[in-house]
C-alpha cells in the first residue's frame, strides 16, 4: 500500500509548509497530491493530517510516516543514484579469472591504472580458476579470463593483448650458462621446475620435449615464481618461463636465459570476454590498460 510518492509527500509538505508547496516541488497538482492522500487513508483507515485554517497538523499516524519517510527516503535517493551509475558504467565490479601462472605480476601493472581510473568499480582476481577459465567464463563466474590458450568458441571473444616467448632459465653455475640457444635432449639429465600445471599444458613439454621424443631427469612442480627462481639461482634445476618475467629478475640473481631450439617458443596472452558484453566499458578499458602494459613489456625486451 505505502509507496515511495506518499512519503515524498508527507517529507515535502513538511518542508514547504503546505499541500500547495509540497505539489509544486513534486511537479503535482494539488488536486492529484490530495487524491494520492485520501486514497492511502481510505486504505489505511487513518487520518494523516488535519487542516487548521491554512495550516496542516499532522495526526500520530502522519508524524509516524514522516519520521520513515526522512529514514527510508535518502536510502531510495541512493539506490536511484547507484542503478544510474550502473547504467552509465561508473559502478561495479570486474572479475578476473588467471589460466597463466606468471601473469599474476603483469596483472599487477594493469590493476592500478584500471582502479584509478574506475574509482566505483572493484576488481576480484580469481586464480581458482587457473587451468579451468572457459567454464567460469560460460557460468558469469568471473567477466575476463587471461590466458595463452584461447578457445574458439562462438559466443566468446578473445583479443591477444601482447607477445613473448618462452625461455630456459638456468643458472649461472650450470653447465648450460652461456649458451644462446639449447636443444631437447640437452635437458634429458636436468630437473625440470614448472608450475603445478599438468604436462598437457606446459609448452615446455608439448612444444619442445615430446615432439622430441624427450624428458627432463626428473620434473618438479612449485606455485611461486619467486621460489622457482631462487631454486634456479642455486642451481637446484631450471625452469622455462616468459622473457619479459625473467628479465625482471636477471639483475638480481645469477639467472641465464636460453633460447628453446633455433626460432623459440613464441607465445601471445588473450583477454578473453563474453561477445555480448563487447561494448561494456569496465571490459575495454581493461583491455586498453593490458595492450597498453603489454606493449610496455614488449619494448622493454
Amino acid at each position: 500500500m505505502i509507496e515511495k510518492i506518499h512519503l515524498s509527500i508527507l517529507r515535502e509538505i513538511a518542508r514547504g509548509g503546505s499541500l500547495t508547496a509540497a505539489a509544486g516541488s513534486l511537479n503535482l497538482t494539488q488536486s492529484a497530491l490530495s487524491h494520492t492522500m485520501k486514497k492511502l487513508e481510505r486504505q489505511c483507515n487513518i487520518n494523516l493530517w488535519l487542516k487548521d485554517g491554512r495550516n496542516i497538523r499532522l495526526t500520530e499516524a502522519g508524524s509516524y510516516l514522516l519520521e520513515q519517510a526522512n529514514r527510508l527516503l535518502p536510502q531510495f535517493e541512493r539506490i536511484d543514484d547507484t542503478l544510474r551509475q550502473f547504467a552509465d558504467n561508473e559502478k561495479g565490479s570486474l572479475g578476473v579469472g588467471m589460466e597463466c601462472h606468471p601473469c599474476y605480476q603483469w596483472l599487477l601493472k594493469v590493476v592500478q591504472p584500471f582502479l584509478a581510473q574506475s574509482p566505483g568499480v572493484d576488481i576480484d582476481v580469481k586464480q581458482r580458476f587457473q587451468f579451468g577459465g572457459m567454464a567460469a567464463l560460460f557460468n558469469y563466474d568471473i567477466d575476463l579470463l587471461i590466458t595463452p590458450d584461447p578457445i574458439n568458441k562462438e559466443s566468446i571473444v578473445f583479443e591477444p593483448v601482447f607477445p613473448y616467448e618462452l625461455v630456459l632459465v638456468v643458472s649461472q653455475h650450470s653447465k648450460l650458462n652461456g649458451l644462446s640457444q639449447i636443444t631437447p635432449a640437452q635437458l634429458s639429465d636436468q630437473v625440470l621446475l614448472t608450475y603445478p600445471v599438468e604436462t598437457a599444458r606446459l609448452d615446455i613439454f608439448q612444444q619442445f620435449l615430446l615432439p622430441a621424443q624427450c624428458m627432463p631427469k626428473l620434473h618438479k612442480t612449485l606455485e611461486a615464481t619467486d621460489i622457482i627462481l631462487q631454486m634456479v639461482a642455486a642451481n637446484r634445476g631450471v625452469a622455462a618461463m616468459p622473457k619479459w618475467l625473467a628479465l625482471e629478475y636477471a639483475n638480481s640473481l645469477p639467472i641465464h636465459l636460453i633460447r628453446l631450439g633455433d626460432s623459440g617458443i613464441h607465445k601471445h596472452i588473450y583477454v578473453g570476454y563474453r561477445k555480448q558484453e563487447k561494448l561494456n566499458k569496465h571490459i575495454q578499458t581493461f583491455i586498453t590498460l593490458a595492450k597498453s602494459s603489454g606493449a610496455a613489456l614488449s619494448a622493454e625486451v
